[in-house]
Order: C-alpha cells, then structure tokens, then sequence
C-alpha cells in the first residue's frame, strides 16, 4: 500500500470529491458546454463507459445516482462543495488523477466482462484462452511506469489504493484462472452486488480436512466406474470419467444447501454419470448396481413391468450429511436427454406447494426447502429447444420452483460432434443468459474451484430464488459408451485424453506436493474404497433385494389397477351440486363484470336452478368445484386456458376497470376448500406439458390437468407424450394421474385444427398404460372428470374435447345426470323413444364423439327408425363387455358399421375394428367384421376447403344412415 503522503495526493477523489466527478458528469449530461472543456473532452472520450465509472467512483458499478445527486439547472456541484473554485492548475492536476482512477475502473471492469475468456478452463489444453486487448493496462493507456504508481479505487475489489500491479493480480487470480465468471449480465441490481461481492471477497481455500474431503468424493468417483470397467468390461455404462469433479460439485451443493435450510432436493439428469451419482450421491448401494450387473436377481423396479436399462432408472432416499437430513429424489429419464428438465421441475412445484401454508400465494420461504438441481450435456445443452423452453418457465407464477441449479458436464464434444459444429454461441450455457441466470465456467481438474463455485451456486439459489448455472469444463475418457471408437473422428483429443493423468490422480499428487496429505494417506484412502466395493462385489451374488418402493410416501393407499368395471363413486349429492352451481354463477357486487359474461352466468344459474341444459363448460365447472369442497385440489394449465380456447370456460374473471382477477370455484366455501389453479402457459408445448406430467408424479391426490389449444398442438409435445405417460408405469413403475384435454373434431376448420390425432394415442394402447376417451354428454365429461381422482389407482386420461359440441343445443344434460348414483358410462345406448322395437333395428352405426350429433340430427330429419346410434365413450381400456351387452339387444343379422369423421388412416378405425369383430364373434353376428364408414385415407387429417369439407361430412352421414 502507498505510504500516508502519497496516499494524500488523492484527496481530491476521496470521499465527497468521488460524488463530485460523478455529479460533474450528469452536469456533462445536461450541457456539455457548461464543464470545463478539458473535462468535456475527458467524458467524450469514455463514451458508453462514462456512466459505470461514475457509478463505480460512489461504490458498486451499477448503482444508480441518488435524486438528490442529479445535477438540474443550478450549480449544485458548487452547492455541494461550497466555495471552493477550481484553479486551472487543480483542473489539470485533478484530471489527471481522475484518468487514472478511471482507467484502472475500466480495468476492472474489463476483466469482470471478459476475463472469463482469458481464464484456463480446459483440463486437455486444446483451447487456448483467447487474449482480451481491454485486460491489458496498456488498452487504457497505462505504460510499465505507470505499475507500482499507487492509484485510488475508492473500495473497488477491497482497496482503497492500490497499484496497477496488485489490481493485476487480483484481477487474474479472481476472473482468469481455473474459474470464468459471466454476470454482469444479470439485471437486477442486489443480485450483481451480491455476486461481485462474493466473487471478489471469496477465493477457494480450504484447510486440510476440506481437502481429503474432496479427495474421498473423487475416490468414490473415480474408483466405482474402473471397479465397474475391470469387473464388467466392454459393459454400457456411460461412465462419468473424466468428469468426476461432479461429483464434489454435488455434494457441496447438498451439504451447503443443508445449512441454508434445504431439506429436499429433485434431480434430473440424462445418462452419463447416472451410475455415478445413484452410488455416491442417492446411495443405491453397490451390491444393489453390481447385482443389475451380474443379473443375479430381477430387479424389484422392473418385476411388475417392462424395466429399463440401468442407466435410466431413478430412484429416491434420505440422505445424512453434515449432520443434516435431506430427501433426494431422482427422476427417471429415458435417452432423451434434456426432456427431463420440465419434469424435475414441475416435481418441485408440487413439493414446494405440499409444504406451503398458502398454494395460491407462495413466498420465498416456500421456495427455500425444496429445489431441482438438473445435469446436462454439453451439446443437448445447447442444441435442445426444451432447454430454453424449461428456462422461461423459471419466474412465471403458475410455475415458478424458486430457482434450479443447472450443472453442465461438458465433455466438449457430443456423440462423435465436435462443438464448433454444435452450437453458434461461444459457450454451450449461454442459452441460459434469456433468463439472465449467471454462469460459472470451471475447470474439471481443479476440484477445489469446482467445489468453491458449487457453493457459491446453491448460496445465490437459497438467498436470490433464481436459476443459475455451474459449468465443468472437463472430457469424456471413453467414446459415446465404452464400447465406442473415439479416435475415429476425434484423433487428436483422444490422444491427449490417453496421455493424461486422472482428476483424482492430479489432486492427490497437488495434496503431496503441497503438504496436505502425505502418499501414504492419499493411498490409504484408495485402497480403503476398493476393499470396500471388493466386499460388495462378494454380497452381490446373494443379493435379496427388498420390494418395489412405488406406491409409497404420497402414494400409499393407492394400488394397482385391476378389473374391468372401476368407475369408482362420482355421483354427488344434489344439494352439493346446486351449491357450486350457485357459486360459480355470481360474482362480488362490487366486481365490474363484463356484460357479456354477465349473462352468460345468468343463464348458469337458470340451468341449475332448473336442473336442465347444463353446457359442457358448466358440467366441467361442477366437476372442479365438487372436488375442490371435498378436498381435492384441481390444477389447470395450458395456452389460453382460463378463458378457454372459444371462450367458453371463463375460470378467471376480470374486472373492466381494475382488472382484478376473480375465481368463482374458489369462493364456493372460502377458506374451507383445496384450492382450484388455473394458468394461462406461455406458448410451449414441451416444456408445460412435461411440467404438469412431473407435478403428477409428486401429486397424486391433485386433479392435473394441461390443455392444448387445438389438440393437434399436442404433437409438440410428443416426447413427453411417447417417452413418459406412455409407459412410465411399466419401464419405472411411476403412476402418473395427468389429463390431457385435447379439442377435436372435422369442423370445416382446415388440416392443423381438426384432429387431435386418437390414432396415435390408441396405437400405444397396451398393458392398461392408460384411458382414451371421447365423451359426447357434459355429464360424462363430468363424471370422467371426478374418476380420476375418485379410484385407488392413477392412470393418464387423454380426453378429445368439443368444439362445436359447447355451444350445441343438443350437448346438454340434466343436473340428476351428475346426482346420486348416476356414474360414467363407457358405452351409451340408442334408447330413443322413436326408434323400433330391438329386435327390428337393421344397422346399428358405433361412433365416438361429434359425429353422434351429425348422425342423430339427419336420422330426426330423414324420421329413419330402424338404425341404431350406439357410442363407444371410452375407446381405451375397450370396453368389450359393455359393448357385448349392447349388441345383444340386437339380431345376429343386424349389420354394424362403424362411423367416424376423421380419414380411414387415422381417428380410431384400425385400432377398434378388430375389438369389434371380437364383439361381433361373440354375439354369434352373421356378419364376420364391421363395416367402414368415414373419409378416405388421406395424408392431411382435413380438408382445407369449407364448401368440400360440407360436401365430405354429409356422404359420411348419408352412407352410414342409408
């Protein structure tokens, strides 16, 4: 530090003088002219860095000017400082002081921007640092002579003063060696002081039990994937080495977490490392994972299903550390890499909301015992849109999980893809700048730098609630799987990796070189871990494992699905009914409701009131409102999906001249309900729709539910669809109760708003994985509705929803429909009042859905008698008995045709045709097959023309009434 005279030529930018060059400044700002001109010449030439520098001279870089400090039209730099006048000497004196000062500020500043990109990050020295002209003082005009001058800095990086040559080396030693920090792109003001706060003022430095610590967690690494490469060479794995630094970087994470109140922690990750960190972070034990190994048992998570490949499953535990407890779930993940994201996410939501004391308004003490931590890859990082789908999730109040902590394992490379042909970006994290998350770039082989960020990260999730990322730069020792060639495309990376030194081997010859652990203890360790998985190698091949752990926590009381006939109880008492229906039919008096929807509710209440015409809209409302009184929560979310896509639902309400919100379902008995959500979702598919299947899979006892626009929107969203409701049951045992509303129906609206595609969903249909249905009543809508959550098991229900069909004059049912005993039918028969006797019926036409109304509408204008309407509700579980009883009431002879609006390819033709000769066959029926009719085989699932789709949809009526 310079002695107390030289530090007495920097009086004039000392305390009160610093305000005063900022001051001078917005006077600049005002009137260029009205500076003296050798100080207008010294703010031009700093241009768009002027204002950080005043700021910086008054403390942080980006504080904004007091009010009282912005200069107007007075002479307020003079009022501050009183008489004093400058002479032109102390101008030039003063000006030359304030260079330096601002020139060192810029320094710093430069190496808080970019010094990241000088920074030695990675371990295989293929990528060289990239020189930054603005992190040299010579950029700013400093010369050698300018170095050991001391300079005020007035509190920046901790000093006072300081030469260019100690500004230096705290510059490089913070922002350029083995850690590269991004956040001055963060934009919320306490969030960068706190970060440049704890970025400057911290360093890794831990004493010697902090550091055997991290060699343990690197042995435990390194040691379980050679274990498992001696024992089972040439196995798939997807070993984590050379990235096992992930380890430690987790394990702090947790421990620290711990300390700041965490008590839950949800994972998702992708397959590498999974091994790793089910054994050392979610402690599977490893007689358990070398018993998968040797095949010696079944499984307990595949007994009752299909099962997965090791490195898919998931699995959960309490785990101890730092005398705290923690419990850790990890989410099954199928080798669709970052598709997990939105799951693990939506998890933590329904974790977050089983704790909070008020669901509908969460605070930041809510969000401080549960939090998702997700590890990626390098190229699905940035390569995979659900990444940034997930991300704008991150703050939204009907999604917000309080912030996750993003790990990358970058390998720098993909399967055989080299990073300059994966991403456009400098770095693979930078997709996470849209949510101004900041990131940590580390390198691999510095464990200690790793675990320091890794505390740093959980710190600034626990105090901020806001995402943030960890990057270890590090390699991937083998190919792809272990069983790959890397050096056929990546010769030279793959020669480096051969010649290099282990992590763990590195760290532990730093510890002897230095003096913190001897060999002879660095070795113990080693040996000491070995013998242990010797030990548990040995117990594998007894290994008895305990049962499946599905259908616990949460989930007990709930069984496993069985038999035909499960409606379960979804009648409800009449009184209950007519008490909702009041509800959601009236609105606070002073509330300023649009006159439209004001009549709309009046109409509501004429229908309950009567007990006739309930609307789809209203039946759906009853459904919700019943359940919410008895206690069960209900979840809604989706594009549009408070008002409703035509408008019909209106579970939000708005005042026209505050705006203020109202939820009629949630004011039927305040205060002593489960509470009802409904969120408009940003215009994301993939991401919403994985976050609703992964709050189910927390939630069980919640009716979820995610609405799609249109129901051929869904496809967006097809991973989450195919990969995890589809058959997460039978490869991981995970019930999921998620309903997914789907509007359909050929209505002259084109190709992209007509089908929901019902074929692709039937064709998954298999091993009960889960409910297809089409329901042409409100009360059937009603009573699907409350099954879901009125069974002891949980399965997905896709419904395709109406369109027309809301506002159809025919679409209605009385309230007794929904009363008492009344239930879900899954087959409805024709018993009209016009019809012939049963026995004289000539054709009975099966459909689902819309088309019922077409066909009943023509068969009442043509007075046709002797054909039949039957329509098959459910179409998955298929309701064999049901329809057999039905088709008894007919003659052997009577034809049966099956009648849909969608193209013979696609609706439910080639999945149910071969049901219904099963039917057929047992009715003894004359004929061997149903008859087809519907539109022909098409590439596009509608025409786009209205006059032809009216031409279409009246031949299909007439072939299946004629």
């Amino acid at each position: 530090m310079p002695s107390p005279a030289a530090t007495s030529r920097f009086s004039f930018l000392s305390g009160a003088n610093a305000d005063f060059l900022a001051e001078l400044y917005e006077r600049y700002l005002q009137n260029p002219s009205s500076v003296d001109p050798s100080w207008a010449a010294f703010f031009a030439e700093l241009k768009d860095e002027a204002p950080t520098v005043a700021a910086e001279l008054r403390g942080a870089a980006w504080a904004p000017l007091p009010p009282h400090r912005i200069i107007g039209n007075g002479d307020a730099a003079s009022h501050a400082h009183g008489s004093k006048k400058e002479t032109p000497a102390d101008t030039k004196d003063s000006l030359a002081l304030a260079r330096q000062s601002v020139r060192a500020l810029m320094l710093i500043r430069a190496h808080r921007a970019v010094g990241h990109a000088m920074a030695d990050l990675d371990p295989l020295g293929l990528k060289k640092s990239s020189p930054m002209p603005e992190c040299e003082p010579e950029f700013w005009g400093f010369t050698k002579d300018d170095y050991d001058k001391p300079i005020f800095i007035d509190g920046v990086l901790g000093l006072q003063t300081a030469t260019l040559k100690q500004i230096l080396g705290v510059c490089r030693a913070t922002y350029c060696r083995t850690i590269g920090y991004e956040f001055l792109h963060v934009q919320d003001h306490d969030q960068k002081q706190w970060l440049q706060e704890h970025i400057e003022g911290q360093a890794p430095n831990y004493d010697r039990a902090g550091k055997r610590k991290i060699l343990e967690q690197l042995t435990m690494a390194e040691g379980f994937e050679k274990f498992l490469a001696v024992k089972f060479p040439g196995t798939k794995r997807f070993g984590l080495e050379g990235g096992e630094s992930t380890i430690p970087c987790l394990l702090t994470m947790l421990e620290r977490g711990a300390e700041l109140g965490l008590e839950e922690v949800v994972f998702g990750m992708a397959h590498r490392g999974r091994l790793n960190v089910l054994t050392n972070i979610l402690r599977k034990s490893y007689v358990a994972i070398f018993a998968e190994f040797q095949g010696t048992y079944a499984n307990p998570e595949s007994v009752q299903g299909s099962g997965d490949v090791k490195y898919h499953l998931g699995t959960s535990c309490d785990f101890e550390i730092g005398g705290r407890k923690l419990h850790l779930t990890l989410n099954a993940n199928p080798s669709h890499l970052e598709y997990v994201n939105p799951v693990a996410t939506g998890r933590v939501r329904a974790k977050v909301q089983q704790r909070a004391h008020k669901v509908a308004d969460l605070n930041d003490d809510d969000f401080t015992r549960v939090a998702g931590i997700l590890l990626h890859g390098d190229a699905a990082f940035a390569g995979q849109g659900v990444v940034g789908e997930t991300m704008e999730l991150a703050q939204l109040k009907g999604y917000r999980t309080g912030g996750t902590v993003h790990v990358v394992i970058n390998n720098q490379i993909g399967f055989t893809t080299a990073p300059e042909y994966a991403k456009s970006t400098l770095y693979c994290t930078d997709v996470a700048k849209i949510i101004t998350a900041p990131i940590f770039h580390v390198n691999g082989d510095d464990p200690e730098a790793v675990a320091h960020v890794s505390r740093l990260a959980i710190e600034f999730r626990q105090k901020f609630k806001q995402d943030v990322v960890v990057e270890i730069v590090c390699y991937r020792r083998h190919g792809h799987n272990e069983g790959d060639e890397p050096a056929f495309t990546q010769p030279r990376m793959y020669a480096k990796i051969r010649s290099l030194s282990t992590t763990r081997e590195q760290y532990a010859k730093k510890l002897n070189e230095e003096g913190s652990l001897p060999p002879v203890e660095t070795d113990q360790i080693q040996k000491d871990f070995i013998a242990r998985l010797e030990n548990d190698f040995a117990a594998s091949a007894s290994y008895k494992p305990n049962k499946a752990d599905w259908l616990e926590g949460k989930w007990q009381g709930l069984q496993v699905a069985s038999g035909e006939e499960r409606s379960g109880n979804t009648g409800v008492p009449m009184d209950l009914l007519k008490e909702v229906g009041h509800a959601i039919s009236v609105v606070p008096q002073s509330f300023n409701l649009n006159p439209k929807i004001a009549k709309q509710l009046e109409e509501k209440m004429k229908a309950i009131d009567t007990g006739h015409g309930i609307d789809w809209a209203t039946a759906e409302a009853l459904a919700f409102g019943t359940l919410v009184v008895e206690g069960t929560p209900v979840r809604l979310s989706g594009q549009d999906c408070g008002r409703g896509t035509f408008s019909q639902r209106h579970a939000s309400l708005y005042d026209q001249t505050t705006e203020e919100r109202y939820q009629p379902i949630n004011h039927i008995r305040w205060g002593r309900q489960a509470p009802f959500e409904v969120y408009d979702s940003p215009l994301s598919e993939t991401a919403v729709l994985g976050f609703e299947y992964g709050y189910t899979l927390a939630e069980p006892n919640a009716l979820v539910m995610w609405e799609a626009q249109f129901g051929d929107f869904m496809n967006g969203a097809q991973v989450i669809i195919d990969q995890f409701m589809a058959s997460s049951e039978t490869k991981w045992l995970r019930m999921s109760g998620l309903v997914l509303l789907l509007p359909h129906g050929h209505e002259g609206q084109g190709p992209e708003h007509s089908s929901a595609r019902p074929e692709r969903f039937l064709q998954m249909c298999a091993e009960e994985n889960w409910q297809i249905a089409n329901c042409s009543t409100p009360a059937n809508y009603f009573h699907i509705l409350r099954r879901q959550m009125r069974r002891q098991f949980r399965k997905p229900l896709i419904l395709m929803t109406p369109k027309s069909l809301l506002r159809h004059k025919m679409c209605v049912s009385d309230l007794s429909d929904m009363a008492g005993d009344s239930k879900f039918y899954r087959v409805i028969g024709d018993n009209s009042a016009n019809l012939v006797k049963d026995e004289q019926i000539r054709r009975v036409v099966l459909c689902t859905g819309k088309v019922y109304y077409d066909l009943l509408a023509e068969r009442d204008t043509r007075g046709i008698k002797d054909v039949a309407l039957v329509r098959i509700e459910e179409l998955y579980p298929f309701p064999h008995g049901r329809l057999c009883q039905q088709l008894r009431r007919y003659r052997p002879e009577t034809e049966v045709v099956w009648c849909q609006e969608e193209p013979m390819n696609m609706g439910a033709w080639t999945y149910i045709d071969r049901r219904i000769e099963g039917a057929m066959a047992e009715m003894e029926s004359k004929s061997s097959w149903p008859n087809y009719v519907g539109r022909v085989a098409a590439a596009a699932p509608a025409t786009g023309y209205l006059k032809r789709h009216t031409k279409e949809q009246a031949e299909i009526v007439d072939k299946a009434l004629k």
